[in-house]
């Protein structure tokens, strides 16, 4: 089954290099399981380009959840992702209750109800990347790193969403919270349109500094964590350029950081991991 698990690594290598460039600095033996793992997040999070509708996309979405549940074992075995992620699940003893919850949270990608309030927000963030983190942690014998990866993941997803901000505006889909539009008079349907205004402007900034806070409660609680740890955080330390570059763009600009830049910034949080959340 080692085809399955180099699958995995082409995957990721293509779909998500962030990721493929973190694992590269995990022990030898534990790359493959953590790119079954981040191959299993890949392949969620294009569900909804992939399906194009809602309907296909839920089916997809519950074929996951049956082969995480232990259903389905003969067609997983014929999927390179499924089959490494069972035989990671196994060997690694990954809670099946993280995935799942992974799963259901990514529902509501497939829709365009707007996300509600930061709670709701933080919640999504916490169910998908802060989950992804400790699960990986997981994977590299690294103890609970809960207290570390719960704001670490959520800053890290606020800071992949508000550089998707384009994207998810000119298709209809609302991960910026009603909240902060409303507290800045700010209409879903000008966001739609592609209309800038000082009012976005105000709640585009002020998800950023609840990224940047998020960012600091994960700061203090970095130095604790076990050298074995670090690999799992290493994606997070794109977290504050890209908060940076998106300060310096126009809501509707690409922001993007280079990918030299962005591997040499994984490189250096590698070297010293204090530098993950600076």
């Amino acid at each position: 089954m080692q085809d399955a698990f180099a699958y995995c690594a082409e995957l990721l290598r293509s779909a998500d290099r962030d990721r493929f460039i973190a694992s590269l600095f995990a022990p030898a033996d534990r790359r493959g399981a953590l790119h079954a793992l981040y191959a299993f997040n890949v392949e969620l999070a294009r569900v909804r380009d992939a399906a194009h509708t809602a309907l296909p996309g839920e089916i997809r979405l519950q074929w996951w959840s049956d082969v995480v549940g232990g259903e389905r074992a003969e067609e997983a075995g014929a999927n390179p992702v499924a089959s490494a992620l069972l035989q990671t699940i196994e060997r690694y003893q990954l809670p099946s209750g993280k995935l799942t919850d992974l799963i259901e949270a990514r529902r509501f990608d497939l829709y365009d109800d707007a996300m509600a309030g930061i709670t709701d927000l933080e919640s999504y963030a916490s169910k998908t990347s802060s989950a992804l983190i400790e699960l990986a942690a997981r994977i590299l014998a690294a103890g609970s790193v809960e207290a570390a990866a719960q704001p670490a993941g959520i800053a890290y997803a606020i800071a992949g969403l508000l550089r998707a901000f384009p994207v998810h505006a000119a298709r209809g889909q609302l991960y910026l919270p009603l909240e902060f539009l409303q507290r800045h008079e700010v209409l879903p349907q000008d966001l739609f349109a592609g209309r800038s205004s000082a009012g976005l402007a105000a709640a585009l900034a002020e998800l950023r500094n609840l990224a940047r806070r998020r960012l600091d409660e994960a700061h203090e609680r970095i130095g604790a964590l076990p050298r074995e740890a670090v690999p799992a955080f290493l994606p997070v330390a794109l977290t504050r350029p890209m908060l940076d570059k998106l300060q310096r763009s126009l809501p509707f600009e690409p922001a993007e950081i280079p990918a030299w830049r962005r591997q040499w910034l994984v490189w250096r949080a590698a070297r010293d991991p204090a530098r993950i959340t600076q």
